[in-house]
């Protein structure tokens, strides 16, 4: 029980992570193009 807890633990950390690089990816991407587009 506490092993298995371990892992699932483990799992939401990791989906958490994931979920944070994505947005953070979104985030960087739409900076870029409002740089390119105010740099025009």
């Amino acid at each position: 029980m506490m092993g298995n807890y371990g892992t699932t633990g483990a799992g939401g950390m990791w989906g958490m992570g994931l979920v944070g690089l994505l947005i953070l990816a979104v985030l960087i991407l739409g900076i870029a193009a409002l740089i390119k587009y105010l740099g025009k």
